[in-house]
This record gives C-alpha cells, structure tokens and sequence, in this order.
C-alpha cells in the first residue's frame, strides 16, 4: 500500500457516520446536536516504515482521571488555543504526548467522529509519519508508546467483536489483541473505521 492510495481513500469517504462506545452500529446524536459533549482530537500515526507501515499508539498511565491505563491514541480534548480545529489539537497532542513534532508528520485526512460513554466526541485525523524519529513519552500520561502493522489492523480476522451487560444494558465494543497488548474501545473502535475506509487500498 502506498502514501498516495492512503490518502486518496482518506480523502474520498464520506464522513457522515458518528460512531460510538455503546454500539457501533446504533443511531447516536448527530455533531451538530452534541453540544454536551467535549470535543477532541486523536492522531492516527500511521509510520511509513520500508516495506510496510505500522499505527503508533502509547498506553495511558494508570493515575489518569480518563481512560487510565487504556490503550490509546496520542490525543486530548481542543484547547481554546486550538481556535477549534481538530487538525491543531492532534498535532499538538502528540507533541506534547510523544515529542512527535508537527514537522515530521503528513495528515492525510479524517476519519468518522467517535463518541465515548465517558462524554468525548473525538475526530481522529490521520498522519503519516516518516522515519527516523525519536519518541520521548511525557511520563505523566504515557506509560509506553509501541507500533502495530497495519496489515494485522487491516486483517478483519483481528476485530474481536465483544459484548457485555453494563447496568442491565447490552454495550458492544471492538478489541485487537497485539502481544500482551489489548486494544479495545475507542481506540480499536477507530482502527476498525480505518480498515473499512482502506479495505480496497491493500497491494
């Protein structure tokens, strides 16, 4: 798969879907409509590697008030500094997150809006990131950063769909396994959303 063929699969979908922790396929409140939640954005670092690219992701550290311990995306809710634009809020996420800087990263697109049970209404925008780089994780909120190919994201047999009763409620989720590494949640939710929109873009 190369850059160009990313991008314009990116580029050519129709985000019109908002997706979701309760259930991935149930009708939710539309972005225009949401003014209780918070909005934020997530990088999907996708790292162009020599022969095949990989997704960067970190897991949270367990002291923090969200999603403690989760694997997750560099990301966070939009700052007034951010003037509104997701695009701004992931990439200075990141930097701050990882010490990825801007410079060394392409955004190629977005994905569809996701909506945690815990309030977030998070746009994940897409980046290439080209090697060499260094990573220096800010140790209050990154426990580990690691990368996953993204052929074994784009390999449907991966998705473990789960369900469980939470409250008397039925909520189904998304989880990958990689090493000793569970993905599950928003995040999977996202990199299952980016294997549909590059199903036809693998070769």
């Amino acid at each position: 798969m190369n850059v160009e063929t990313v991008s314009g699969r990116l580029a050519a979908q129709a985000k019109t879907a908002l997706r979701g922790d309760p259930d991935p396929s149930a009708s939710l409140v539309p972005p225009e409509s949401s003014g209780a939640l918070v909005p934020a954005a997530v990088l999907v670092p996708l790292v162009d590697h020599p022969g095949e690219m990989t997704v960067l992701l970190t897991r949270r550290t367990q002291h923090l008030a969200h999603h403690p311990g989760q694997i997750s995306f560099p990301g966070g809710r939009l700052d007034p500094e951010d003037e509104g634009d997701p695009v701004v809020c992931a990439l200075r996420e990141t930097a701050e997150e990882v010490g990825l800087d801007s410079d060394r990263i392409r955004v190629l697109g977005q994905l569809d809006q996701y909506v945690t049970g815990t309030g977030f209404l998070i746009t994940p925008v897409v980046g290439l990131v080209r090697p060499p780089f260094t990573v220096i994780p800010d140790p209050f909120e990154v426990a580990d950063v690691f990368e996953v190919p993204l052929s074994f994201i784009l390999d449907r047999a991966n998705h473990q769909h789960h369900v469980r009763v939470v409250g008397g409620q039925s909520r189904s989720f998304w989880a990958l396994s990689w090493g000793d590494f569970l993905i599950w949640g928003a995040t999977a939710g996202i990199l299952v959303n980016l294997s549909e929109v590059l199903a036809d873009a693998e070769g």
